[in-house]
Formats: structure tokens, sequence, C-alpha cells
């Protein structure tokens, strides 16, 4: 009995591994006749495209960018249009196309924000956008919770959407969104390539999970409860094991620091046995068989971009008693940290605002993207006016060019308060102005900008409010030879590491000519 039984089971498990099987075969080939309609109406609007922006023969080869946010004028929008523009020189036969969610914006005035912005000039001819109507998918407002699940599942169907508006014939993603590779792999069958700024999730997150350690990323009631942050451990550990997958579908992937690269660099090697084991199991093993598992060997560092000539011409001395910081109201720049330094700064020297010669002032500009940084930058007004700092304070919003340079061209200090910057390009432009920074002892700030120049200090790191404020006091009351020698170091540095030029330099040397000249398949 109990051997009729047992051949019983393993019958019905090869009938339904069968089923699984055929069913699995079913959705390969409805994806291959979707992808081949996609792709042989694509030839229709690929020549639509051409012929709108004036080339009369189909010989240009497509270059997609995917950038819903491309008209932010932060530092990730800064490497999309200096890339582009260095495209547009030297490949005068490849059209740049920039899928985007600013809908509410025309090519014509994102061109002039980037010319005002950036001082990059743009040939509209060369330069198209596919304007996607799904943006909201990737808003952390429609995801309060699961939110890194949630931006990846929004951005592959923005992915989708970009692939039945126009396939190119080599696909970039510039903002981070690997999980859209899958999408784009399966259905537009193109070379991908990635420039990222900072890994979606990385081992020390899932580390600060595993020691309970509040952060902007673990909400304090999660951190405070032993089982909400096993669970969260079990997600992020299954949300790692797909993002690798996702980053190996890419065929070059550029970094735009030291720590980046080491952090990505693990994630390409990084294996997860039991997670592994798991998706040996039916329907799961359907996920990975659904992705490309030929990962590049390793991420290659190209630095962002900085516009240091304009700021390399400005006077390094006198400077004006302002500490200024330059980032987007997002919420892991931690605006409030640079409250509350810039407060206990006051409180341990009030000669700072007591003596009107000596006064000084905490400038925030920054950019508002949305609705969240809108609530964001609001509350940081309050915080201010809480801490009785807001006569000190100023904010400026979503300022021009001339009005960023303007600030940097007479401030004295530079802060930055965000753990883990991935670069930070502000802190470059802060040194490439004259201005010095104090920034978190962490990051592309620690380990790749704020370093020696000539064995000399160019700069700051602080790591607790008491360092802040320690540093900003520091350079606040420099010698003035002291003061003008370590100005000069840091834009020294800065002008001969970070320039446009060794960006372009980088870039170029990245592969992509490589992919986008060799591709055929969306042709």
């Amino acid at each position: 009995m109990a051997n009729i039984f047992a051949f019983f089971v393993f019958g019905l498990s090869w009938i339904l591994f069968a089923q699984f099987l055929s069913a699995l075969l079913i959705v390969w080939v409805i994806l291959r006749v979707y992808s081949h309609h996609l792709r042989s109406s694509n030839l229709v609007r690929r020549s639509t495209l051409l012929a709108e922006l004036g080339h009369s023969h189909n010989t240009k080869r497509i270059v997609g960018f995917f950038h819903p946010y491309c008209n932010a004028g932060g530092g990730g929008e800064r490497v999309l249009w200096t890339a582009i523009a260095a495209i547009q020189r030297t490949d005068p036969d490849v059209v740049s196309v920039v899928y985007s969610g600013d809908t509410e914006a025309s090519k014509e005035s994102i061109i002039s924000k980037v010319k005002a912005r950036f001082a990059i000039t743009l040939d509209p001819v060369l330069l198209h956008f596919v304007f996607l109507q799904s943006r909201w998918l990737v808003e952390d407002s429609t995801w309060p919770r699961f939110t890194l699940l949630g931006q990846s599942i929004g951005s592959m169907y923005l992915a989708w959407e970009s692939m039945t508006k126009l396939i190119p014939d080599l696909f970039i993603d510039t903002m981070g969104y690997a999980f859209t590779f899958h999408i784009v792999a399966q259905l537009g069958q193109i070379p991908i390539g990635a420039y990222v700024h900072y890994p979606t999730i990385s081992t020390d997150m899932l580390a600060r999970v595993k020691s309970r350690k509040q952060w902007h990323t673990n909400a304090g009631h999660i951190s405070s409860s032993a089982t909400l942050s096993r669970l969260k451990l079990i997600y992020y550990r299954l949300f790692m094991y797909y993002y690798v997958l996702s980053l190996r579908t890419a065929s070059f992937v550029m970094v735009n620091s030291s720590w980046t690269k080491n952090h990505v660099d693990s994630i390409l090697q990084y294996n997860d046995p039991l997670i592994d084991a798991i998706h040996m199991i039916p329907p799961l093993v359907g996920l990975k068989l659904f992705t490309s598992q030929n990962a590049p060997a390793a991420a290659r560092i190209v630095y962002p971009p900085c516009d240091t000539r304009e700021m390399s011409s400005f006077s390094l001395m006198p400077r004006q008693r302002i500490i200024l910081s330059v980032a987007q109201f997002r919420p892991e720049k931690d605006h409030q940290a640079q409250l509350n330094a810039f407060h206990r700064l006051i409180e341990l020297h009030p000669e700072y605002i007591q003596n009107s010669h000596n006064r000084v002032k905490l400038i925030l500009v920054g950019g508002s993207r949305n609705d969240s940084d809108a609530k964001r930058l609001s509350e940081l007004q309050k915080v201010a006016k809480d801490l009785g700092i807001d006569p000190y304070v100023e904010f400026v919003v979503n300022a021009s060019y001339p009005t960023v340079l303007s600030w940097l061209s007479k401030a004295s200090v530079g802060l930055s308060t965000m753990v883990d910057e991935h670069f930070g390009i502000n802190i470059v432009e802060f040194m490439a102005a004259g201005v010095i920074p104090v920034a978190h002892a962490s990051g592309g700030p620690l380990q790749d900008i704020i370093v020696p120049f000539n064995g000399e200090r160019t700069g700051f790191h602080a790591r607790t409010l008491d360092e802040f404020a320690g540093a900003l006091h520091t350079v606040l009351s420099l010698p003035t030879e002291e003061e003008l020698a370590m100005r000069w170091r840091a834009r020294a540095w800065a002008v001969q590491r970070f320039s446009e030029e060794e960006f372009e330099r980088g870039w170029n040397q990245s592969g992509w000519r490589t992919w986008a000249l060799g591709s055929t398949s969306s042709r």
C-alpha cells in the first residue's frame, strides 16, 4: 500500500512539474511573440521620429536614457545632460532619447532649463523626449509601505510603457531603476547600460536592519521590534536577490565613486544560498529563468561632471560669513541635521549672531521636486523656527543656475550632512568655487573628494553634531593666510579631478559606443 501511495505521489509530482513547464513555455512564447510585435511596429515609430527631427535617412543610431525626473535640476541630471551633450559633439549620427515623466514640461522648456541650470547647450535636432504618463508609480508617496518593492514594480511598468512607445538601439538607466532591465531585455532585446549613483539596496542596509538601527530607511517602529526586524530582513534579502539579478542583466555598469563601486561590485558577486535554494522551487524558479546571468566583470568609476570652469574664476577672498548647503530637499540629504549643527554652533559660539559684523547665516539652496519635497521643506522651516534660528536661516528653493553660482561665489563654508553620500557633486562645486567643505565622514566625500592635496587639508569631515559644529567653527575662525591656502587647495583638487572633461573621457571609455553602434535588434 505504501508503495502504491509513493508511486501516486511521484506521478502526481511529475504531472504538476510538467504542467508548470508547459505554463512556463507558454509564457515564454507569449513574451517572444509580443516582443516581435513591438520590435516590428517599432520600425515605423523609429522612422517617424527621425523624420520629425529632420533626418531623411534611417542610418541614425538611437540611445535611450531612462530618467523619469530629467527636469529636476540635481546632480544626477547634470550627469544625464553632460553625457548627452558629449554624445552630440562626438557622435552626430546618434540621436539621444530621454524617457521622462515630466509631462507638464515641453522639449523646449526642458532644454531651456538645462541651459539656465547647468549652462549646457543641447542640439534639439539630436534630442527627443518620450513622455511617460505613469511616473506616479515610482513616487515614494504612492508606496507608503514596501516602498522599495513598490517603486521597483512601478519602474517595470514605466519600462513597459517606454518600450511600447520607442525601442532604442541601446538603453541606459541613469537614475537607478535597475528592475527596468528585465522588461527591456525581454521586450526590446537590446543591450543595456547603467550609470549607478547609489545602489537601490546594499549590504549596509541589510546590516542596519539586522542590528535594528533606526534610519531613514528603517523606521523606529520596525527597529524597536525584533519580530518586525526579522520580517524586514527577509524582505530585504529577497529584494537584494532580485536586485542582483537585475544588475547582472546590464552589459556595462558605470558608477560615480569608489564607495558606489565597492558596493556594486560586491552586489554583482552577492550570493544568498538560502534564497537561491528557495528559487529552485516552482513557480519561483521561473523568475530566475527569465533573467540574464551575464554580469559585467566590474563597475567602472566615472566621476560625475562639475562645471569647474566658471566656478574656479570666483575670487577666493574675501568671503561672506555664510554657511551654504546645496542639495535637493530629499530625506537622505538630512537637512534637519544641518539645522541642528548650525543651532549647536550658535549655542557654543553665540558671538556668531550677537555681533552684526561677525554674524553667520545658514543658506539652504535646494530643489523641490514634488509634494513630498514641499511638505518636507515646510517641516524644515518649522524646525528652524522651533530652534529659534530662523532669523539666521534662509531657504532658496528651485534656484536658477546663476543664483546658485552667486551663492557659491560668496559663501565661506559648504555643509553636507548626508550619511553615505554616494558621491557629492555639491561638495565638488563647493571646492571648485573656493568654498571650504564640511561633510559627513562617509561615502564619496570621505574616499574621493575631501582628501589631502599635496599632503594638506582640502576640507573637513564630521560624524556627530558636536563634530560638525566644531568643524564649522574651525573654518570660520581660520587665520587669513591659512584660510586662503585651504581654499586654493580645495579648488586645485576639484578642477584637476572632477571637471566635465574628465567625465566625458570616462564616459567615452565606458563602452557605450560599442554597444550602441553594434546593435541592430531594434531596427
